[in-house]
């Protein structure tokens, strides 16, 4: 700059301020906070509003996917719909799609997010009240309780050592890091797969138990014979392919039958565990050892301490959206929640929608039911009459697809979260951007 004759350098001032303050405007734009005074609030999110499912528009399938998660395979065939029953398992009432409440339980919270949910009575198997509770939706990684129990009850020996596989630490989503080199145990994985919803771990176990093909055909026969007939798994990590599905009322029913397993139940109270590490890899250059770590719960009301939570099991996908089933103690009751299709909040207050959940079926008198958990010893719980078939076809029991794609856990910031964060950084550009115009104005 000092190199310049002063007549020359004016011009190029003025010029490059204009061309600042243009920037600015632009930054402004692109960061969402567009023409508003600099110490205006920030642009509030749509209100939260509870789906309509009135009409029942998962009554067969899940929503419309938002990716290519569920383009099949060239040369598969996309599952047929599960078939629906009538009267519902259950009982009647929970054939309805809106909310199924007992007034004498007083009003139910208000505010939730979730398109379907549902709180029950662990114990007794009593539902308290629920939304949608048989309409169809996404697991995500909640199916790794079905996992879980499908490998228990298969005997698989907890301190077996297991060897991971490129195939294994590679695999999409969310994983706790295995390495070559790493000694781990089916324990280990076990921890790994319902404390961090690791699908690397969900690799391993499947292959423990015969593959993926085999698991999936163990986790739907234990579905079937628990009732959960509006489940199918078609992954067993939770990540989206054709043809997943469950229900509100099937997640309670299959978290329910896992929570009577002791090793089950004491896994999922775990709110931190160490995971092993491997060392460096010779194949990797300029690779380092990699140590092992304090894994830590997804779920918020465990990991917060909340008073008599027992565990639970998070999940997110772009097409699932939100999701959680557990259970807390609370007056001497143990209340089991479901959330299904949660649609993220500007706060993120999906936990204090859980607790509200909690509150509700803690407070609600010993005699309100509106249905039941079925048991699978008992036959005339399922309402096992018609089976209405949605559509005719072959019914694939499992799809592999061509595109899955990544599935995060559910503390994921929401859209608006990432706006207002976007929105502050370009504010901070735009305030540089601001100062050095007005420098370069002053030595005019």
């Amino acid at each position: 700059m000092h190199s310049f004759a002063a007549p020359a350098r004016r011009p190029l001032r003025r010029l490059a301020a204009r061309g600042i303050l243009a920037s600015l405007v632009t930054v402004g734009v692109v960061a969402g906070i567009s023409d508003a005074p600099l110490n205006a609030a920030p642009v509030a999110p749509p209100a939260m509003t509870t789906p309509n499912t009135d009409h029942c528009p998962q009554r067969a399938t899940p929503p419309a996917p938002v990716d290519e998660s569920e383009v099949v395979a060239p040369g598969s065939t996309t599952p047929t719909p599960l078939p629906v029953h009538s009267p519902p398992v259950g009982g009647e009432k929970l054939g309805a799609c809106g909310v199924v409440a007992d007034p004498s339980a007083g009003p139910v919270p208000g505010r939730l997010t979730s398109a379907a949910w549902l709180v029950a009575d662990l114990d007794s198997g009593a539902v308290i009240a629920a939304k949608d509770p048989h309409g169809r939706y996404r697991p995500a990684s909640t199916i790794k309780v079905l996992l879980a129990l499908t490998a228990l009850r298969a005997g698989l020996p907890l301190d077996k050592p297991v060897t991971a596989t490129p195939e294994d630490w590679s695999v999409e989503g969310d994983a706790c890091g295995m390495g070559p080199g790493g000694r781990y145990t089916m324990r280990d994985m076990m921890i790994g797969l319902l404390m961090v919803s690791g699908n690397d771990c969900a690799h391993v176990i499947a292959r423990e138990l015969g593959g993926v093909e085999t698991t999936l055909h163990k986790m739907n026969d234990l579905a079937h014979s628990l009732n959960a007939d509006d489940t199918r798994a078609t992954t067993p990590s939770g990540l989206d392919a054709a043809g997943m599905s469950t229900s509100p009322y099937d997640l309670a029913l299959i978290f329910r039958a896992a929570m009577q397993n002791s090793t089950f139940r004491e896994i999922i109270a775990m709110p931190r565990h160490p995971f092993p590490g491997y060392p460096k890899r010779a194949d990797v250059p300029g690779d380092v050892d990699h140590p092992g770590y304090l894994m830590q719960t997804s779920n918020q009301l465990l990991l917060d301490g909340d008073p008599g939570a027992l565990g639970g099991k998070t999940g997110y996908t772009d097409d699932a959206q939100k999701t959680f089933v557990g259970a807390v103690k609370r007056d001497g009751r143990t209340v089991l929640i479901v959330q299904m299709y949660g649609l993220s909040t500007a706060d993120d207050n999906y936990w204090d929608q859980a607790r509200s959940l909690v509150t509700y079926g803690a407070r609600a008198p010993r005699d309100v039911k509106v249905g039941e958990l079925a048991s699978p010893d008992d036959p005339a719980s399922t309402g096992g009459g018609t089976r209405i078939e949605p559509n005719a076809g072959s019914d694939v029991t499992t799809a592999e697809t061509s595109a899955q794609h990544r599935a995060t856990q559910q503390d994921s910031a929401s859209p608006w979260s990432v706006r207002i964060l976007v929105g502050l950084v370009g504010l901070l550009v735009a305030l540089l951007l601001l100062l050095v115009a007005l420098r370069l104005f002053r030595r005019r």
